[in-house]
């Protein structure tokens, strides 16, 4: 019996499939443009390009949809949005770093129901819809279930996250420390790959301060299919507090109280 969400899952990896052709197309360019936005992070002609086509394609196939997307904001209303990240990672990808990603996902009323993040340089894409679990793959005829790990214990598990400076400027400092003193391993893969490695199972705990909707929506869906818990630092479900913490659940409310402390 074909899912609830097939088509809609269908039509994101053709969304992404056109991400990448625009993404790989431009990535080391010579003549790539770069400005800076309002909030001092760098966007590039390839993070426009993605988006507009994302929301041309969106506008012919899924006409009545709302979409909400980094670059160009929010257009349309109703119960189903579409919320587009063109390139996770923008400040790898200006600097020729091959750790980037295009991030789609789609919510009916409040709830994540597709997601699909794609890297191409990583040769690498994750995606799930709800209730059908999460895959990784080089494409959907190489997919393999992606499933969380099973490590049970703070002081042997492996956390990612981005960069310390967010966690000191919104004063979790202290509870962040307190976390990397804990854990058995600490690497900073950063933004997308973090949460898609623990979706797999590799590391084991992602966590970052700072974050928008755009930049979570994907990797929650595919965290929670994988069978991991996908909150924010307050322990509040699903991508909208601002800020994310996953792990691959058995681990979650010790880390929250870790994060917690002063």
């Amino acid at each position: 019996m074909a899912s609830t969400h097939t088509d809609d899952l269908r039509l994101a990896h053709l969304l992404a499939d056109d991400a990448d052709s625009l993404t790989t197309s431009r990535f080391r360019a010579a003549d790539l443009r770069v400005s800076t936005k309002r909030d001092e992070s760098p966007v590039s002609d390839a993070d426009t390009a993605v988006e507009e086509a994302v929301r041309r394609t969106l506008s012919r196939a899924r006409p009545r949809d709302s979409i909400e997307g980094e670059e160009l904001g929010k257009s349309g209303w109703g119960p189903r949005r579409w919320i587009i990240d063109p390139i996770d990672g923008t400040k790898n990808y200006v600097r020729g770093v091959p750790v980037w990603a295009t991030l789609i996902a789609l919510a009916i009323e409040e709830e994540i129901v597709v997601g699909v993040v794609s890297a191409p340089q990583l040769g690498r894409r994750w995606w799930a819809s709800r209730g059908d679990g999460a895959f990784a793959g080089r494409s959907i005829r190489s997919a393999q279930p992606c499933r969380v790990s099973s490590v049970d214990s703070v002081s042997s598990a492996f956390l990612s996250y981005s960069s310390p400076d967010g966690w000191v400027k919104t004063g979790r400092g202290k509870g962040f420390g307190r976390l990397l003193e804990a854990c058995g391993r600490t690497r900073g893969f950063g933004d997308f790959w973090s949460y898609m490695l623990l979706a797999e199972g590799l590391v084991d705990i992602a966590t970052e301060p700072e974050l928008n909707l755009h930049d979570m929506a994907a990797l929650s869906v595919i965290v929670e299919e994988a069978g991991g818990r996908f909150t924010d630092l307050d322990g509040k479900p699903g991508p909208y507090g601002g800020n994310a913490l996953a792990t691959n659940g058995l681990l979650h409310d010790e880390v929250l109280e870790i994060l917690s402390s002063q």
